[in-house]
Parts: structure tokens; C-alpha cells; sequence
């Protein structure tokens, strides 16, 4: 199946980094190049792309989308949160613009086999790396009672959670839970019928949560940023798609963070703790994608995009 995957908030992300032609710039999770290919094209020879991602098929497509740039693209299979030691290696230690969309690609949704998706029947997988031994058939199989609702919960913020997680463990001890149809009809049973015929899917929030706890998304995206605003070169810019509420909570509140630092107490007259700002937020809210791109692509319904300038 060949790599396919619409850029969401495309136009809006590449304008918001504000492209210096001879700049360097970091796709850190590139897919299958939609945001790369629109910056690569404002680049100069002097200008330089990299691009990360810990998926082979996007690298192998993004490969052959930026094969025209030649050699000012560099594209490096890895997670973003080793992005700085990545970048060391091949001696680029500050950028002039990062670029983070966050989430499952269409690709890995569409890709039956790759078992992101609840619409079809798939072996239990979910690993965005796969390289990655720990599939999400371990966390369901391996997982206790209490870890599984913790999941669940926190990552799908589903108020069946408890549920969903007692049926699980009641199904395993009958055998493995080895696909996501299984685990579709064991959610099925948990939640209330009523309930079921008017909020979507009742898989959703469930495959959600077993993926985000399986990549590590929300731990490696809050350790990665302060490090890459310090990557920034001044006037540089980060621009970060969110899909989840709680992947837009933890970029609010760094972006908020580096802007202002300080720690004192409200009433003291000066700062004294001796943090300093790091830059500016430069999207008091988040910019959301058009009615006419949600009508196109019901994926970007979602979406969110910050935006964070170094000084």
C-alpha cells in the first residue's frame, strides 16, 4: 500500500515558521513529507531540511517525495526526543524552525495490519516503531486490571473505563486476546447499548488510549520541548499539531512556561528567582483548520496548531 496522508493545517503550519531560505529546519515527525515538501521548496542551496521519523514506510515515501531537493534534505529514521543527539551527529547543533504534527498518520490508520484502527480486523499492534518488541497485544494481555483503567482513563478520558478494563481481564483468562476484533467486541459488551448509539465508536477512546501508552507519545512530546525551544535559533519558530486535548494541554502550558518562567510569588515587586524568558507565544489561541479542510478531510476535525518564537 503506497503511503498516504493529507497534511492537515498544511498552509497554515509552513506560513506560521516563517521560512528563511537559507535557514535550516526540522520536520521531526515527517510522515509522508506533505509539511516537508512545502518548506523544502522555499529553501535555497544554502538552506537546509532534515527530517525525522521512527516509521519506515513514511521514511521511505518522504525519501522519494524530497528526492528533487537533493542534498539539502537529510532524512533520519529516529523518535523526535532524540532529535538533538541525531542533529549533533551530522553537525547541526541550532535551527531556524521546528515542526511537530502529532497523532497517527492516515497511512498507519488505512493500513490494516498495522492494527491502529478499530474498523477493521488486525492483529493487535499499534507500534508507530517497528523496531519496538512491546505491541499493544502486551499491554492488553500483560496490563493488571488497575494499569488498564489507569490507561484507559487517562489517555482515552472514557467513563467506562473501569468497565472496559474488568471484561478485558475476564476475556484473557479465557485465552489471549490476540486482534483488535476481539478487543472491539469485549469494549462492545462493556459499554451501555443507549450509550453507544450516540457517541461514534465505542472502540475509540480505548484504541487511543492502549496506542498513546504503548509510544510513549505524551511522556516523549512533554521531555522533548523545552529541548527543542533551546534548539532554536533566535527569531526561530516551533509549530505544533495537536490531535488530543491532553497533547495540547502539555504544549499550552510549556509554550506558557518559556514565555514566562519566573516563579516568584505574585507579590514579590521584583523577580528574583532568576528565570528568564525564553521567547514569546505566538498563538494566544490555537489556530484551527477551515470548515472547508474539515469537509475534506474529516481527520483534521481535531486539529490544533501553537506556535512558540524564540527570542
Amino acid at each position: 500500500m503506497a503511503f498516504k496522508h493529507i497534511s492537515v493545517l498544511l498552509h497554515e503550519t509552513v506560513d506560521g515558521l516563517k521560512v528563511k531560505p537559507e535557514g535550516i529546519y526540522v520536520d521531526a515527525t515527517l510522515g509522508g513529507g506533505g509539511h516537508a515538501f512545502e518548506v523544502c521548496k522555499q529553501l535555497t542551496g544554502k538552506g537546509r531540511f532534515i527530517g525525522i521519523d521512527q516509521d519506515a514506510a513514511a521514511i521511505a515515501a518522504a525519501s522519494v517525495r524530497l528526492g528533487d531537493f537533493g542534498e539539502r534534505v537529510t532524512v533520519i529514521r529516529s523518535n523526535y526526543c532524540e532529535m538533538k543527539s541525531k542533529l549533533h551527529e551530522i553537525g547541526i547543533d541550532k535551527v531556524d524552525g521546528i515542526v511537530l504534527d502529532l497523532g497517527v498518520s492516515s497511512y498507519q490508520l488505512d493500513t490494516a495490519e498495522r492494527g491502529f484502527s478499530y474498523r477493521v480486523d488486525a492483529p493487535l499492534d499499534m507500534r508507530m516503531d517497528q523496531r519496538q518488541e512491546t505491541t499493544a497485544k502486551d499491554i492488553v494481555n500483560n496490563y493488571s486490571e488497575m494499569d488498564l483503567f489507569r490507561v484507559i482513563r487517562d489517555y482515552g478520558e472514557d467513563k467506562f473505563a473501569k468497565n472496559i478494563a474488568k471484561h478485558i481481564v475476564i476475556e484473557r483468562e479465557k485465552g489471549t486476546i490476540e486482534t483488535t476484533g476481539q478487543l472491539i467486541e469485549i469494549i462492545r459488551h462493556a459499554i451501555p447499548m443507549k450509550v453507544q448509539k450516540t457517541t461514534g465508536h465505542p472502540a475509540k477512546r480505548t484504541f487511543q488510549a492502549i496506542r498513546i501508552e504503548l509510544n510513549r507519545e505524551l511522556e516523549v512530546l512533554r521531555d522533548s520541548l523545552d529541548t527543542m525551544i533551546d534548539m532554536l535559533n533566535p527569531g526561530g519558530r516551533i509549530c505544533i499539531i495537536t490531535f488530543h486535548s491532553l497533547e495540547d494541554r502539555i504544549v499550552k502550558s510549556s509554550f506558557r512556561k518559556n514565555e514566562n518562567p519566573c516563579i516568584c510569588p505574585s507579590n514579590f515587586p521584583a523577580c528574583v528567582c532568576g528565570k528568564v524568558s525564553k521567547g514569546s507565544v505566538v498563538t494566544r489561541k490555537p489556530i484551527l483548520p477551515s470548515e472547508e479542510e474539515m469537509e475534506e478531510n474529516s481527520r483534521s476535525k481535531s486539529a490544533k496548531l501553537r506556535i512558540f518564537e524564540r527570542s
